[in-house]
């Protein structure tokens, strides 16, 4: 009976796979219609967290080469995710193939949007963040196929779109060089030119652009990616909508509501759990801070110093940080109540109240769970109350206010002004990544995600050696599913912890410190409820109905041809 019923399951894997291969027969896609397959939840989070890296890497390179589907973010792109080891994605930027790897990467791609879908449809401002990544990922892929590919994806999605004829071109040649900007003659005869309606590329008419005619509009394939990339645009804003209608019934099951809560703040990078650096005195903390603590940090620690008093969120942050660049606990316990009880904590109070905290963020009371330091993004997602300094400065301080800040930890008012400009556009780890450049005097190869990588690339820097980079092997995302362990292989990724594992014990945590100072000013919200079932189970079967139960309105083609 087990072995029939294991055949049988199997059989329904493989029809679902055969179907899913069937809707994704090219390796640029519209995603439209939504996936029925069967997926453990440790797919469904892997899948998740490798699409959201490489839409972050997205958002990095774009950030500094704002010219999209230009050669040279091409080119930074493409050495990003080799870099990151993202080889899904390196696949499917290679034009369109037809061999097992292709396939299987079109099935990540596939079935990793749509889960991300349900992520980020939540609100105005996760849609708009989805939406600008996806486009970018879309001009990637779209971007490496050739003419044959183009034409292959066209009778894909039965778009009423051909390349003239060569009869065609040639009876309007003079007028499609005079049009394109740096197009030969020779040049323009081994480009095909697509003919498309003037109201589908009003701007390039209204730029004269592109040679008109009739009310068609002749355009080279530059051009005709936006095309098609505003359809392609046009049905992931309808599907987020759809999902959004449906968002209730999958988070009746509370794994999914809290997963799908947490994906946008969690963290994919190294595991900076536990120091490996060695020990770091705290006699050494001051000089450390000016060069080689992310500007959070050294903004918590200046305030420490200055007040010799943080809120029991910035303790928590700082503490973390500290333990995960090689602060021992003796160390630590020794340099708060140095500082506190320099303000107005007595060392009684300190003794019983303050001393257990942190031992607990080191792991030794309490759950004893090893606690994560605060990635960049659980930084920047922190709820800030009156009074409290702990959070991102590129976020939560205007702009004079931050350049006043950066001038007077010595950068000039042009770098002041270039930092403060990214932060300006939102762009808060780009703009940590350029403070970096900017104090090092350096190039910096990689994105910061995290206040403890920027720690260790300052170290690095300063020592005159470069990071060893990470194998692709380690480089797939995983949250640790360990309720009493954090830990991970040296180099491998996690989860944020502090959002996901063990956050009964840190909700434990942030209370015992609140009752003991009765501050009520952050009230933990920030903090997601771990999964706390086996992440090996599958998806029920109510889940599966619901999954099934879409709504065709969300999903169907756009008319193409108006």
């Amino acid at each position: 009976m087990i072995n029939s019923r294991q055949n049988y399951l199997n059989a329904k894997r493989f029809s679902a796979d055969l179907a899913l291969e069937h809707i994704i027969p090219h390796n640029v896609c519209f995603y439209l219609i939504p996936p029925i397959v069967d997926l453990t939840i440790d797919e469904f989070e892997k899948l998740a967290l490798e699409r959201l890296k490489m839409l972050r890497l997205l958002e990095q390179v774009t950030a500094k080469n704002p010219k999209v589907s230009s050669e040279a973010w091409r080119e930074a792109v493409l050495a990003e995710v080799n870099h990151e080891g993202l080889r899904t994605y390196a696949k499917l930027a290679r034009g369109n193939l037809n061999d097992d790897a292709s396939k299987a990467a079109r099935r990540r791609d596939y079935l990793s949007h749509f889960i991300l879908r349900f992520a980020y449809c939540r609100s105005e401002e996760l849609r708009r963040w989805f939406v600008a990544r996806e486009m970018e990922l879309f001009r990637l892929k779209f971007g490496a196929l050739s003419m044959r590919d183009v034409k292959d994806f066209l009778e894909v999605y039965e778009l009423d779109y051909k390349p003239l004829s060569d009869e065609e071109k040639l009876d309007i040649s003079e007028h499609l060089c005079a049009s394109t900007y740096n197009h030969t003659r020779l040049k323009m005869e081994s480009t095909d030119f697509y003919a498309v309606h003037f109201t589908e590329v009003l701007n390039l008419v209204r730029d004269r652009k592109c040679f008109l005619k009739a009310g068609v509009a002749y355009i080279t394939p530059d051009h005709f990616t936006h095309v098609i990339g505003k359809k392609h645009q046009q049905l992931i804003e309808d599907g987020l909508k759809g999902h959004l209608r449906l968002l209730p019934t999958l988070e009746i099951d509370e794994r999914f509501a809290m997963l799908l809560k947490s994906i946008h703040t969690s963290y994919t990078g190294k595991n900076y759990t536990v120091a490996k650096t060695g020990s770091v005195p705290v006699e050494s903390l001051d000089q450390l801070s000016k060069k080689s603590f992310a500007l959070c940090m050294r903004n918590v620690h200046d305030t420490l110093r200055a007040t010799h008093h943080l809120k029991h969120v910035g303790r928590m942050q700082y503490t973390l940080f500290l333990k995960a660049i090689g602060v021992t606990m003796e160390d630590a316990l020794r340099f708060w109540r140095e500082e506190l009880t320099r303000g107005k904590v007595p060392i009684e109070k300190f003794e019983k109240e303050y001393a257990y905290a942190i031992r607990h963020n080191y792991g030794k009371e309490g759950s004893r769970i090893n606690y994560s330091p605060f990635s960049c993004m659980k930084v920047i997602t922190t709820p800030i109350g009156p009074g409290e300094t702990h959070g991102c400065p590129f976020k939560n301080l205007d702009s004079s206010t931050l350049k006043m800040k950066l001038t007077g930890y010595g950068l000039s008012a042009i770098d002041a002004d270039e930092v403060a400009g990214y932060a300006a556009k939102g762009h808060y780890q780009i703009a940590c990544g350029k403070y970096f450049e900017v104090v090092h005097e350096t190039k910096l190869e990689e994105g910061i995600n995290h206040p403890n990588q920027y720690f260790e690339l300052s170290q690095l820097t300063m020592e005159g050696k470069e990071r060893p980079r990470q194998g692709p092997a380690n480089q797939s995302a995983r949250w640790n599913s360990q309720p009493n362990s954090q830990s991970t292989q040296d180099g491998g990724m996690v989860g944020d912890s502090s959002t996901l594992n063990g956050a009964d014990d840190d909700l434990e945590l942030w209370e015992i410190m609140e009752s003991k100072e009765k501050e009520t000013d952050a009230d933990g919200t920030m903090l997601a409820v771990p999964v706390a079932e086996s992440l090996s189970k599958k998806v029920s079967p109510k889940q599966t109905k619901a999954a099934q139960e879409w709504d065709d309105d969300d999903f169907d083609m756009l008319e193409f041809n108006e």
